[in-house]
């Protein structure tokens, strides 16, 4: 059990934003010594759990993670039932769709469709970002449990990401109350500038949060009025549509009791 909960501490690592490790740089940062990460990333390679760059000699994360993707898109309820309804909403509104989902004190992208067009905003699938960037972020954090809310406002940090970020406590528990009147978040280059996003959250049973379904859009089209009026008008309805799957029974987006 050491060994393999060595190994997993290993494995662990490359979901940093650190895509690519050496040996001894990766031995420093688990604390283990450079024969033991060494042995496990062998190990870890005749599997192909991890690659390693045959001029660098670092190691990154292998391609057998597709198939683990695949698994969990077709076995998970939320992935499964919202994939058809994403590509009838990109098809609609022409603009990069995705799922996202609380995991810890961050949104993580769960699935994503790809806009057609030339000029697209992309958000690719493991895409992560703290909950106070971001209109998917701000999303689940706005209809998370105020529990939930006050504990993350009160300990964040709130690292800006671009000169949009909010970065300001009181700022953002405006813009949590404003959205969980409204029933959407927007933002606009609070994330990745010239990227302007929409939004909505997705319920199940019971009213609970299960996800955020969002149009990344860019900022050329995102001032544009109709276009983001029409945009968030198919999001809600799909929405909508997906949380009757997940099993929501009541008005959407619900009246939230501040």
């Amino acid at each position: 059990m050491s060994s393999l909960d060595k190994a997993l501490t290993v494995l662990k690592a490359f979901c940093l934003k650190t895509g690519e490790w050496g040996v001894r740089e990766l031995a420093g940062h688990v604390g283990y010594s450079p024969t033991t990460v060494q042995r496990i990333l062998s190990v870890l390679k005749k599997h192909g759990f991890v690659d390693q760059d045959e001029e660098t000699k670092k190691y990154r994360l292998g391609s057998i993670y597709y198939r683990f993707v695949e698994v969990l898109h077709s076995q998970q309820p939320l992935v499964r039932y919202a994939i058809p309804l994403m590509k009838r909403l990109c098809s609609q509104t022409g603009e990069t769709t995705h799922l996202n989902v609380i995991d810890g004190i961050e949104r993580l992208c769960v699935s994503s469709i790809e806009s057609t067009q030339n000029l697209k905003a992309g958000m690719p699938v493991g895409n992560r970002s703290p909950l106070h960037a971001g209109a998917s972020s701000k999303c689940l954090l706005a209809f998370s449990p105020m529990e939930f809310i006050r504990d993350y406002i009160d300990s964040a940090t709130m690292k800006p990401l671009t000169e949009n970020t909010i970065t300001s406590k009181e700022v953002l528990w405006k813009e949590v109350y404003t959205i969980r009147r409204n029933g959407y978040a927007q933002s606009l280059g609070e994330r990745t500038p010239g990227l302007g996003s929409l939004s909505v959250p997705v319920f199940g049973f019971g009213g609970s949060l299960m996800g955020a379904l969002s149009l990344a859009i860019p900022e050329l089209r995102f001032k544009d009025i109709n276009h983001k009026k029409f945009c968030l008008s198919k999001l809600m309805d799909t929405a909508k549509d997906l949380s009757k799957c997940m099993g929501y029974v009541g008005n959407y987006p619900p009246e939230i009791i501040d």
